[in-house]
Formats: structure tokens, sequence, C-alpha cells
């Protein structure tokens, strides 16, 4: 019995090893699985935040606030230039905030480098967004 198996094993083991090295293999795929990774793409863009920390720079209500907060804005994307802004409204208040931090450290490092310009900057915990890598990007 035990001869049987070896022999069905060693056989099974040299056919492998044949096809792998003389053989090709297709792959019939359902089409169905590529509108599922069609779906997964879309919902990843849709849908790429998650908890982390920004850098809250302004928060103003009222008339000219959104003016106000659009100034404040473009002096601080060219005082800094490689730090993400966000402008969101959250009623009655126009807020910026800075960076897409995953952790509290690192957005305390930034604030240190943003502090002399804006004093009244500080830490706080917000929905961010993932870098932007194309996990399903076609390999050709």
């Amino acid at each position: 019995m035990k001869r049987i198996i070896c022999l069905i094993i060693f056989t099974a083991s040299a056919l492998l090893t044949f096809a792998q090295n003389h053989g090709s293999l297709n792959v019939d795929q359902d089409n169905r699985i590529e509108s599922l990774i069609a779906k997964q793409r879309s919902l990843y863009h849709i849908d790429s935040s998650f908890s982390g920390y920004r850098i809250h720079i302004f928060m103003e209500i009222g008339n000219e606030a959104l003016k106000h907060a659009e100034q404040v804005k473009r002096q601080f994307e060219r005082s800094f230039p490689d730090i993400p802004i966000y402008l969101t409204y959250a009623e009655p208040y126009f807020r910026l905030r800075a960076g897409n931090f995953r952790d509290r450290v690192e957005a305390e490092k930034c604030l240190r480098r943003i502090k002399p310009k804006y004093k009244e900057a500080f830490v706080t915990s917000d929905m961010i967004y993932r870098p932007r890598v194309d996990l399903y990007k076609n390999e050709e």
C-alpha cells in the first residue's frame, strides 16, 4: 500500500514538474469577476477616508466667512505648498484644516512648523484621506 501511495505521489510530482517547465496554463475567468473588481475600485475611490489628525487653522461664521476662509487658504498654500489644506462647512462654521496625519505625534511635529505663522492653530482628530495609491493598478 505504501509503495502505491509513493508511486502516485512520485508520478503526480513528475507531471507537475513537466507541466511547469513545458506547458502553459490558460485560465477562463467568469466575466462577473471583472465587474466585481471594477466595483471595488470605485468604492475605494469614493470612500478613501479614515480616522486620523489634522491641524485646525481657521474657523469663522458670518456673511464674509467663506471669502475670508478662501483668502486664508490661499495664504496657507503659498506658505506651506507641501501640506494639503481643506475648506469645509459644518453649519454654521467655515473651517480650514491642514494635513492628513495618521498619528498625533506626526501632526504635532507639523504644528511646530505652522504655529509661528498661525498662532491659534491646534491639532484635532478628523477623517483623513489615504495616500493616493492605486492598489488595483493593471500591471503590463
